[in-house]
């Protein structure tokens, strides 16, 4: 199986390196020297990693053959491919690879439909589960332990405890606007009510 690990970025410096946006959890073992990736486009590559280094948070690269400025240039926003076996996993027993989470059905804790991770969107600070609802909108799930309670690859799903609001915010704003109409509607009557009584009154 072929899995995108990496997106080449813009050249740094004038010795072919180049930055790279990291899309796989393990570079060390998918990026390192040596490593001989396919691309995309297919023209670029194949492109063997010749040294790698972190220089301000971000991964450098250089690919075997790019050694100046303009080779390294030449290769930006080209997606870098590592073949891997669909039945690896990862070390760590509570990690996965994107393509085993892509496609599981998503349910409650209490087994309602949320519905179906279309794509894992990994930001800096935590990685995102972009689920797809029966009528078509989509919702993000924090992947976090505390609200993905369950991953069963076998039965195809993920099992979420979700926090108030994260896939019910429109019915919870429908019920907030419906509050703040009730509660004009009783406002209004109890103005009308005062104004009939202070009426009599006179």
């Amino acid at each position: 199986m072929q899995l995108v690990v990496a997106r080449i970025g813009r050249a740094h410096g004038i010795k072919g390196e180049v930055t790279v946006e990291v899309r796989t959890d393990e570079p060390e073992l998918r990026l390192g020297p040596g490593a001989v990736l396919a691309t995309d486009p297919a023209s670029a590559g194949p492109l063997t990693i010749e040294t790698g280094r972190v220089h301000s948070g971000r991964l450098l690269l250089r690919f075997a053959g790019v050694h100046d400025r303009t080779g390294a240039e030449a290769l930006r926003n080209t997606l870098l491919i590592a073949d891997v076996d669909p039945d690896e996993r990862p070390k760590d027993e509570d990690e996965y690879y994107d393509h085993q989470l892509i496609d599981l059905d998503v349910v409650t804790k209490d087994g309602d439909e949320v519905g179906r991770i279309t794509e894992i969107s990994h930001l800096p600070t935590q990685d995102l589960f972009v689920v797809e609802r029966p009528d078509g909108s989509e919702v993000y799930v924090p992947f976090v332990s505390e609200i993905v309670t369950e991953i069963d690859l076998d039965e195809q799903r993920a099992v979420i405890d979700p926090p108030p609001g994260l896939i019910d915010d429109r019915a919870a704003r429908d019920e907030v606007a419906d509050g703040h109409s009730a509660s004009a509607r009783d406002a209004a009557a109890e103005d009308t009510a005062a104004e009939d009584a202070a009426g009599e009154e006179a």
